[in-house]
């Protein structure tokens, strides 16, 4: 009851925001407003610092493993972030789509242990590009609005930074994981209670690896690097909004990802 009431609030709340910072595109769908440049490029430079410092040496340790570790944990960690691509797909009305992803989903978890291994795409389920509620907001009509960088969590929009507030209440994996009961218990803490942010983290850590080469590439080459990642960013989400609209299809995030699987 009490969630019921929060994700009626959240709705609400994410209404105003969008209707009162929302900016018309036009025929310009790569544009937004930029509302906090100068703490957007002072947050992009602190991301710099603490992803030279921490992520990309975490990132480069990753990718030191075996291919097949690193094959198998990316493919466990997909297919968990498949559910909410299922709980989007229904969302959007993309009922061929909402198919497909459970369709993958089952046959991956059962016959793919786990997710392990990818039978499903061998079995004619193609894999399709991740949805989230930000694109969820972008099919429902929503506006772009404000265009600003987040600390650690990076480049985003007004609806898309209500879309990871979304994504939250309507993904699967946090819904089973939060504050549920197991009976292996160390000291005070529940493991199941942090089994989410361990699978957030194992994503963030693969997509990093995936993207050492066009990451430094882009920082090298940019000569402002921020307005590269702003139009990047832009170009990226609008397509994949754009696609989900016309077509059920978006632009596979492996498009983006440059690793070495030889």
């Amino acid at each position: 009851m009490m969630l019921g009431r929060i994700k009626v609030l959240f709705s609400a709340i994410a209404l105003i925001v969008l209707m009162y910072s929302s900016h018309t595109l036009a025929d310009d769908k790569y544009t937004a407003n930029e509302c906090f440049e100068n703490f957007s490029r002072g947050t992009l430079k602190f991301n710099q610092g603490l992803d030279k410092a921490i992520f990309k040496p975490i990132a480069k340790g990753y990718r030191a493993l075996p291919v097949p570790i690193r094959t198998g944990t990316s493919n466990v960690v997909g297919n968990l972030r498949s559910l909410l691509t299922l709980s989007n797909n229904l969302l959007q009305g993309d009922l061929r789509g909402a198919g497909n992803t459970a369709g993958r989903f089952l046959v991956n978890s059962t016959v793919g242990i786990l997710g392990i291994f990818d039978p499903a795409t061998h079995m004619g389920l193609a894999k399709k590009g991740k949805e989230d509620f930000g694109q969820t907001l972008g099919v429902w009509g929503a506006d772009t609005g404000c265009y600003f960088v987040l600390p650690i969590l990076g480049p985003t929009t007004t609806r898309d930074a209500v879309g990871l507030v979304g994504n939250v209440f309507i993904d699967p994996v946090y819904q089973l994981t939060h504050n549920t009961e197991t009976d292996i218990i160390i000291g005070n803490d529940n493991l199941q209670e942090h089994n989410y942010y361990y699978y957030k983290g194992t994503d963030a850590v693969d997509f990093r690896s995936k993207n050492i080469e066009s990451i430094d590439s882009l920082e090298r080459n940019s000569i402002d690097f921020y307005a590269s990642v702003k139009s990047l960013y832009l170009q990226n989400r609008a397509q994949k909004i754009s696609n989900s609209m016309k077509s059920g299809k978006t632009q596979e995030d492996s498009d983006w990802e440059e690793i070495d699987n030889q």
